[in-house]
């Protein structure tokens, strides 16, 4: 009797909309990290670069792939940038520099740190990024998302100069066309 209980109690948690929703949300997850692995084996430096999106780098500084750091005020970098689509780039682009860079250490030895160092600045990025564009959205491009997207660009700089580097050392065939990219 109890055994039948028991069966019941389980055959109701199996058909549950709880225990489904949860199962259907690890199964996506499973699905999603498997789709990166795939992906991940077959990157190549030109898909990789391929990937990276114009954002008005060249405007942001004279120095831009050489030397970190801006040359401007935040009102200037805002419009320079073109406002959110090139936040949303800087944000995109970062993302792929930091494949970039995991890429390098899985095929050219790259040292940890400088991977470290390379995913520290995306993360920055990211968050300098979705802080100005929640902030756009909510107050219409004050001072503060000025800042933020400034804090954004001086960061994109370093790193972009530090992907500069890591290629003119590990990979220096892929340096031009991460150069015409940017």
């Amino acid at each position: 009797m109890w055994r039948r209980r028991v069966a019941d109690k389980v055959n109701a948690m199996l058909y549950s909309p709880l225990f489904l929703t949860c199962f259907f949300v690890a199964a996506a997850a499973l699905a999603w990290w498997r789709t990166g692995i795939e992906r991940q084996s077959g990157q190549t430096w030109e898909s990789l670069i391929g990937r990276l999106k114009d954002c008005h780098g060249r405007e942001l500084s004279p120095q831009f792939l050489w030397r970190e750091g801006l040359s401007m005020g935040p009102d200037e970098t805002w419009h320079r940038l073109g406002g959110p689509r090139g936040l949303w780039s800087l944000y995109r682009n970062a993302c792929v520099m930091m494949e970039m860079a995991e890429f390098a250490a899985r095929h050219t030895g790259v040292e940890p740190e400088i991977v470290e160092a390379l995913r520290c600045n995306a993360m920055q990025i990211r968050l300098y990024v979705v802080t100005a564009l929640v902030q756009c959205v909510l107050q219409q491009a004050n001072d503060g998302v000025q800042v933020q997207a400034f804090r954004a660009a001086s960061v994109y700089t370093g790193m972009a100069a530090r992907m500069a580097d890591l290629l003119r050392t590990h990979a220096l065939v892929e340096l031009p066309q991460f150069v015409a990219a940017m």
